[in-house]
């Protein structure tokens, strides 16, 4: 029987209309996943996955123990260089998902006396991993970078004395809101200050950059940065994560990153699946990425047609959020939709602040212009 404290936990959520639970396959028109590019159901990358294996002789399907016994091969070697290569970055380490990054760099990298200073609305993974490090933390209001300096300049003044280090931590496109921080700014604040930038480029990985490499190398600030990750599990369409980085980084987190040190690595195919979406990024993603723009673009001017501006947080990414308060209606409006034949998924309180519960629409490479309408439409007959 569960523990009676836990209990109370989960009739609270139901109470506050916040219980969540695992939902079923659906044939809906897609506006919830985060698949930006429609690789996740390429038969293409499915094919090339399986082709790799064959022809390299490759019949295996666990890695068989963690990359420092057993379960490193050849294979890992290979993708990690390419995707150094397509970052432009000196060494990438693949671990086995984004949280599992950012609790592997944030529980090991920041010291003792060290002071990392994070966007508030930065994820949950980030957060974590910051509750497991020794450092102290600070959050800062959302992209408001004369908050940030200001925090950098109250906790810099010991920098000299206890040889501290001050990590900032910010995302490059935010989950929950779409949006995107002043990134060329605040690389000029960091190096003003001299701290150690590290950015989540898992939003942005396939969606920006010429050929999807991300916002850091669409404004060329890959020398600026100390640490990015990026994961697979999104534009890529696959699984998976990575730390970018100096080589120096990657042979530190190697001996001292404990989700890396004791975790099963990444099966094989997991593996050449990243390699195989790498080779269909550089082959396809001019097309793809084309389509993703324009739905944006048609996105933002239909909701400006329809007079929906008020309701919706500003972003130029494929993410966008329609604030509706409260858990019970914003539920309601997306079990309607869901009866229309869309799937366009609430975001409810604990997940994001009481007040600013939202339906989060994630834009795709496959969407067309005649289902952007309609649903958008749609959310007009509703009365917030």
């Amino acid at each position: 029987m569960l523990p009676k404290k836990l209990q109370t936990k989960i009739d609270e959520r139901k109470q506050d209309n916040a219980f969540r639970q695992l939902g079923k396959s659906n044939n809906l028109i897609d506006f919830s996943s985060n698949d930006y590019l429609g690789f996740s159901k390429s038969k293409l990358i499915f094919d090339n996955a399986h082709k790799y294996f064959v022809d390299h002789n490759m019949f295996q399907n666990g890695a068989t123990g963690s990359r420092l016994l057993s379960g490193n091969n050849e294979l890992f070697t290979q993708v990690e260089q390419q995707i150094s290569d397509f970052h432009n970055c000196e060494s990438a380490l693949i671990f086995n998902s984004g949280f599992n990054a950012n609790l592997g760099f944030f529980s090991c990298v920041p010291q003792r006396n060290d002071v990392i200073l994070y966007d508030e609305f930065c994820h949950a993974s980030i957060r974590d991993g910051i509750k497991m490090s020794n450092a102290k933390a600070y959050k800062f209001e959302h992209n408001n970078l004369k908050n940030l300096e200001k925090l950098i300049i109250r906790h810099s003044q010991l920098v000299s004395e206890s040889h501290q280090d001050i990590y900032i931590i910010t995302e490059s496109i935010f989950s929950m809101d779409g949006d995107a921080p002043d990134l060329t700014q605040l690389s000029k604040i960091s190096q003003k200050h001299s701290a150690k930038l590290i950015i989540d480029e898992a939003h942005a990985l396939g969606v920006f950059g010429k050929n999807g490499n991300g916002l850091i190398n669409e404004l060329q600030l890959e020398n600026q940065i100390f640490a990015r990750i990026i994961t697979f599990g999104k534009a890529l369409g696959c699984h998976g994560a990575a730390i970018l980085g100096s080589k120096q980084l990657k042979e530190y987190l190697i001996n001292f990153s404990r989700p890396f040190i004791y975790t099963t690595a990444l099966p094989p195919h997991s593996v050449a699946t990243i390699k195989v979406a790498y080779d269909e990024m550089l082959k396809q993603v001019q097309h793809d990425r084309a389509n993703l723009n324009l739905n944006i673009h048609f996105f933002k001017s239909e909701i400006k047609r329809l007079q929906l501006q008020q309701l919706f947080i500003e972003s130029n990414s494929a993410i966008h959020c329609c604030i509706i308060s409260g858990n019970y209606q914003v539920k309601h409006i997306s079990e309607a939709l869901k009866n229309e034949g869309f799937d366009v998924k609430p975001i409810l309180s604990p997940t994001v602040s009481k007040g600013k519960e939202r339906l989060r629409f994630c834009l795709h490479s496959f969407n067309t212009a005649k289902e952007i309408t309609k649903v958008l439409e749609l959310l007009t007959t509703f009365t917030f």
